[in-house]
């Protein structure tokens, strides 16, 4: 019996949609004057003198909200974006402007799962502090509770088996008694390498590969 799901978020618990159409453009729109406002914030503070750090030279502050928004328009994974994103999102989610979206299917199920004693894990592209706040202001209240811990790409990259392998070794279970779950081949690939089970869930018209595949929580068997 499978007793800990590793679980995707972003078009497995949650449409893709949400976090295209509301949560990037809102961070777009927020983040020049949220920087102007915050930035002497210790928090803010250390998150912006790690990016003139990494950037090797002084960044004054619209220096800083270039480099910014050009990687937002890139897409890029940095750990400094994503905590930045994930302190916008935080005064959003507060303010009431937008709600975590959540498949019904997966509020549902997993909430039976965590009732079954089965252990709850996320694995996202997003920063652990935005990923609990999803869940933390979700459609259905807060979900945090039915989780036992989170991972982001500090980890390493969900794509290579080495982060799974990590992740495995980290909550302290073998990798054969995991079952993971994403949208995207290429991840279920890398987590198969390393011995987990996988099922891909296809929310949408994209292509299956050769993984166990299901259209909605409702569908997927942990044993």
């Amino acid at each position: 019996m499978t007793k800990t799901i590793l679980i995707d978020i972003e078009g497995t618990t949650t449409s893709l949609a949400f976090v295209h159409d509301v949560l990037f453009p809102y961070a777009r729109k927020v983040l020049p004057d949220f920087i102007r406002r915050n930035q002497r914030e210790p928090a803010i503070k250390e998150l912006l003198d790690a990016l003139r750090d990494q950037q090797k030279r002084y960044l004054t502050e619209q220096q800083i909200i270039d480099v910014l928004m050009q990687w937002m328009d890139e897409d890029r994974k940095d750990i400094i974006l994503k905590a930045l994103q994930g302190h916008v999102w935080q005064a959003g989610y507060a303010a009431g402007d937008f709600t975590g979206h959540v498949y019904p299917d997966a509020a549902e199920q997993l909430r039976a799962w965590h009732a079954r004693g089965i252990k709850l894990y996320i694995f996202s592209s997003g920063s652990v502090a935005a990923q609990k706040l999803l869940f933390s202001f979700s459609d259905f209240g807060d979900l945090t509770p039915l989780f036992s811990g989170y991972f982001d790409t500090r980890i390493g990259s969900k794509r290579e088996a080495g982060a799974y392998k990590k992740i495995a070794d980290e909550i302290g279970e073998p990798a054969a008694g995991i079952l993971f779950l994403s949208d995207i081949i290429e991840e279920l690939n890398a987590a198969r390498a390393v011995g987990m089970r996988t099922t891909q869930l296809i929310r949408a018209d994209q292509p299956a590969g050769d993984h166990a595949v299901a259209h909605s929580f409702s569908e997927i068997i942990p044993e």
